[in-house]
């Protein structure tokens, strides 16, 4: 099943139906005890004097949320109590707080991935009745400024194979990833090589480029522990613009296709491009890793998430500050220019008994003036509304960022979870990266491998 989504679109006007829906929303509202809407207009002191809860993950995402606190309080008269917990440990404390109930947060930062496991369990609020009603939604938040693929990751409908971007909505963006192309201009044109456009020519071009800059430099760069975020980003992004799946629907189950001839020949191609121009120790490589030997002149190339390329290209930061430029992720013939994407979110948490308030905070944070200011003041990188990408002080930011506008707005249009939802999502592509493993560094054969992954995440879906 095909997990692309439709293609953007400019906002548009409300449709009778979609009126005639809020009106109906908003007088239930009003029943259920949300204050009237001020006489001037949107009410943003509804909720004055109560206190939230909110997790967030150490981000720059976060950051913005921090410094402008101050504003939000002071708009709406709500207390925020926050707290702030590295990634190695964020999501268990999530997993933790929502089993608390109304104990744990009101609000909290997700990713998209973590929003099947917590839907399907019931542990969020859809969000739905709250964008759709006048009442509790001011009238410039307008949601359809956000691109569709970025917004389309926090929809599910909670039906196994069901595709992303459908049913209802579970969270709000505040910045997303899109896993492209980095690479080093000074090493491609050391070796007077061209930016490479398909998976053969990137494999090629990543096996001239080792040694490019002195004795343990090397082609390319991609992530390699036993984890789910090996997989995510630039293999998950070859394997799916070639026209790979990770699972189909048949008889109304799930069935893993990663055996299929495109998904062996994908992965037979990245298995020989990191045993050949990757990291020695390929399967110690986090993304940050990737991140600090693409700055630091060690990798020639990466294939990861566009924004680590970014803050190693600002003056400074690295020692390939300014040689750093970005493409599309490369195609194989009959493929299609796209990307997966990470998506930073935050959603609400369905035992809250502050939601009026909580979806003020979140309201708050993901509209047109905090997404503005957090792109330009902050490091919101990349901005989830397009307003925001076609605003002159953003593309002043990202004009010295060589082929960063040009590449996303290549894939933009194709950007979005290419991963089928279901709740085993994090078991399953972790066996998924240890079959990876198997097959770089213990040379097992490619086809009998994958084919052992699809018996073995079958037998683990099959009560979905």
């Amino acid at each position: 099943m095909s997990l692309s989504t439709p293609a953007q679109t400019e906002p548009q006007q409300r449709t009778p139906f979609q009126f005639w829906k809020g009106v109906i929303i908003t007088c239930l509202l009003a029943f259920a005890g949300f204050p009237a809407q001020a006489a001037d207009g949107y009410n943003w002191a509804s909720q004055q004097g109560k206190t939230i809860n909110v997790m967030l993950n150490k981000h720059p995402y976060a950051d913005a949320i921090i410094q402008r606190l101050p504003l939000f309080e002071q708009q709406t008269g709500i207390k925020v109590r926050y707290t702030v917990t590295s990634e190695e440990t964020y999501f268990d404390g999530v997993s933790k707080g929502l089993k608390q109930g109304a104990k744990g947060p009101d609000v909290f930062m997700t990713g998209a991935y973590q929003l099947w496991d917590y839907a399907s369990a019931g542990r969020i609020q859809a969000l739905d009745t709250y964008v759709d009603s006048d009442l509790f939604t001011a009238p410039d938040y307008d949601i359809n400024d956000m691109f569709r693929g970025v917004l389309g990751a926090n929809r599910w409908s909670l039906q196994q194979g069901d595709l992303v971007g459908t049913g209802r909505l579970w969270a709000l963006p505040l910045g997303f990833e899109a896993n492209v192309l980095m690479y080093n201009k000074r090493a491609l044109e050391q070796r007077g090589l061209p930016v490479p456009t398909t998976l053969a020519q990137l494999v090629e071009t990543a096996k001239q480029l080792n040694n490019w800059n002195g004795p343990g430099s090397y082609g390319v760069a991609v992530r390699g522990t036993k984890s789910w975020a090996t997989i995510h980003p630039g293999y998950m992004t070859l394997f799916s613009n070639a026209g790979a799946k990770d699972f189909e629907m048949r008889n109304g189950k799930l069935n893993s296709v990663v055996n299929s001839e495109k998904a062996v020949d994908i992965t037979r191609q990245f298995a020989d491009m990191v045993r050949e121009a990757g990291p020695h120790d390929w399967t110690d490589y986090t993304w940050y890793q990737v991140s600090k030997d693409l700055g630091d002149g060690k990798a020639a190339m990466a294939l990861d998430a566009d924004i680590i390329g970014f803050f190693q290209n600002v003056a400074g930061a690295s020692n390939e500050a300014g040689n750093l430029a970005w493409a599309p992720m490369p195609i194989t013939d009959g493929g299609v220019m796209g990307a997966n994407e990470w998506v930073w979110s935050i959603a609400m948490n369905n035992a809250s008994e502050q939601k009026n308030a909580a979806w003020l905070f979140m309201q708050f944070f993901t509209n047109r003036e905090h997404m503005q200011w957090a792109a330009i003041e902050a490091d919101v990188v990349n901005p989830v509304r397009r307003s925001v990408w076609r605003s002159r002080e953003w593309k002043q930011r990202i004009r010295r960022h060589t082929g960063y506008a040009r590449t996303f707005g290549a894939v933009i249009q194709n950007t979005s979870i290419k991963f089928t939802p279901q709740s085993k999502f994090f078991h399953t592509t972790t066996e998924w990266a240890e079959a990876l493993q198997d097959i770089i560094v213990r040379d097992a054969d490619v086809q009998q491998r994958m084919d052992e992954l699809a018996a073995s995440i079958n037998e683990e879906v099959k009560t979905l």
